[in-house]
């Protein structure tokens, strides 16, 4: 005997529909929605080698390396809708020393307005060692940081000779946090 299931089936889609919940909408609150796009770029690269941290001409080992590099898009007047900028910074490091990385932001007549820094760990040339740094600007910090137009890096090793060996490698990027 076979069996008509279609009266059950509409009568279990009628209860379904007619049993829903139903909430009110609101489409005033359309107006409070904020838009608050992120936004992902490069900062800076570098490789730098062992031999950078000493002279061979004259023998002498060379404590600090410094690199500058423009930072346009805080200038473009993205800065009045920057809610947050997070950095970040992934060193792989080779050479067996610890290095202090300072990074200074300066305005277009050299002043600083804002500085950070980090310790990157000591390596080996058979095992690299990663030093991973995140730091978010927020608040009053962040207005210092848009106001700078470049971005210079100071790397130090404490002590360097001609045998040293090794690379350290900096790669980094910034998410900017934007509100509309």
């Amino acid at each position: 005997m076979k069996k008509n299931l279609t009266y059950p089936v509409i009568f279990c889609l009628f209860v379904i529909l007619f049993s829903a919940c139903v909430k009110d909408t609101d489409f005033d609150q359309a107006n409070d929605i904020m838009p608050t796009p992120v936004v992902e770029l490069d900062l800076i690269y570098f490789n730098l080698e062992a031999s950078d941290f000493f002279d061979t001409d004259t023998s002498t080992p060379i404590l600090t390396v410094r690199d500058t590099t423009d930072l346009r898009f805080l200038n473009d007047g993205i800065s009045d809708n920057l809610i947050r900028a997070e950095f970040f910074f992934k060193f792989t490091n080779s050479i067996p020393r610890e290095f202090n990385v300072l990074f200074e932001f300066l305005g277009d007549t050299n002043d600083t307005t804002y500085v950070t820094q980090t310790l990157v760990n000591e390596g080996t040339t058979q095992i690299p060692t990663i030093t991973e740094f995140i730091h978010n600007v927020e608040g009053e910090s962040l207005e210092r940081l848009t106001q700078a137009s470049k971005v210079v890096v100071s790397v130090t090793i404490p002590s360097s000779n001609a045998n040293l060996e090794g690379d350290l490698n900096l790669q980094s990027k910034t998410t900017y946090f934007l509100e509309f």
